[in-house]
């Protein structure tokens, strides 16, 4: 079990350290369930009235907050308590699954795949033809490549993926469990003999340091690439539908989805639940509130709510004359 003293979670998150315990650390916490030995985190003042009263013997909090420790107790003061947290949940994460053989025995590759130095493969994977491995990527059990696809540098694939052909993957990558890449997009047209399929022949094209969430699912391209940009975060259960283009560090909340062909800027925020329209533009910077349904295009640095999605200031007055009137 992994434990450090205070002084040393004191150096990893680079605070400033106010009061002593004598425990070693073995655990973070939230502040409600702390116990001696653990460290909690309170970065506003909705939970610093809890800290009086907290069996935590130590807590990393915003520089902002006015704390005193207590008796064998410490505060680690720091410009942004989140992202310490961070820092410290890296420290003390577990070790993933192990691999008793770099390659097991019951993976299929094929002869014509390129295998990068330092690759992981599981139980049951399967690689198809010309896929390329660069180094040390993990697949984990029971993973699907198939044929023309490559995956960069150090990117991670847990069990239960299925990455279809030609796409391509960039580095420092996580595709949590069940993912789904390229799969056909969903296009139909009527005709005489009921409903004709769309055939998709596109991509998809996936940049660095992306992270996908379990049982999420990105459409191939109609005829070209759906595109995901670098350091994208994409959560559970979320559908991004054929041709959308993402641009860089767009965050996605589960149970969220694009139709096909939306664009989203740099940097957009889509809150759980939200739905987006085909053909629809949410410039760089906006926020979709969650639940919210978009079905017109969204200027930059905007936030809208609502369904249909509007500018949140002007949403928040309607449902307030909304209210007033079902009262009057």
């Amino acid at each position: 079990m992994k434990s450090f003293t205070i002084q040393e979670i004191n150096s990893l998150v680079k605070g400033e350290l106010i009061g002593a315990c004598a425990e070693n650390i073995s655990a973070p916490e939230q502040i409600e369930k702390a116990i001696k030995g653990q460290v909690t985190f309170i970065g506003n003042r909705k939970f610093a009235r809890l800290w009086e009263n907290s069996n935590a013997s130590a807590a990393i909090i915003d520089e902002k907050l006015d704390l005193e420790p207590g008796e064998n107790k410490a505060l680690i003061k720091v410009k942004n308590a989140d992202l310490a947290m961070a820092i410290l949940l890296e420290a003390f994460e577990p070790a993933s699954p192990s691999f008793s053989v770099n390659i097991h025995p019951t993976a299929v590759i094929d002869s014509s795949a390129k295998i990068g130095e330092g690759c992981k493969i599981g139980a049951n994977s399967y690689i198809g033809k010309n896929v390329v491995l660069k180094d040390n990527v993990t697949i984990y059990p029971n993973v699907s490549v198939f044929d023309d696809t490559t995956i960069g540098n150090n990117t991670t694939i847990w069990s239960g993926t299925v990455i279809r052909e030609r796409t391509e993957i960039g580095s420092n990558c996580i595709f949590h469990t069940n993912v789904s890449i390229g799969a056909d997009g969903f296009g139909y047209r009527p005709s005489e003999q009921g409903l004709t399929k769309i055939i998709h022949i596109g991509n998809v094209v996936i940049g660095n340091y992306v992270e996908i969430g379990a049982n999420s699912c990105v459409d191939r391209g109609k005829f070209s690439s759906t595109i995901l940009g670098d350091g994208c975060k994409i959560d559970n259960l979320v559908q991004i539908g054929h041709n959308s283009v993402l641009g860089k560090f767009c965050i996605m909340a589960g149970n969220s989805g694009l139709a096909g062909s939306v664009t989203l800027g740099d940097g957009v925020v889509i809150g759980g639940s939200a739905s987006i329209k085909d053909h629809t533009t949410i410039h760089s910077g906006a926020t979709v509130g969650a639940g919210s349904g978009v079905i017109a295009d969204v200027p930059a640095g905007k936030t809208v709510v609502g369904y249909p999605a509007a500018d949140a200031r002007e949403k928040m007055k309607e449902w307030v004359a909304i209210r007033r009137l079902a009262r009057s």
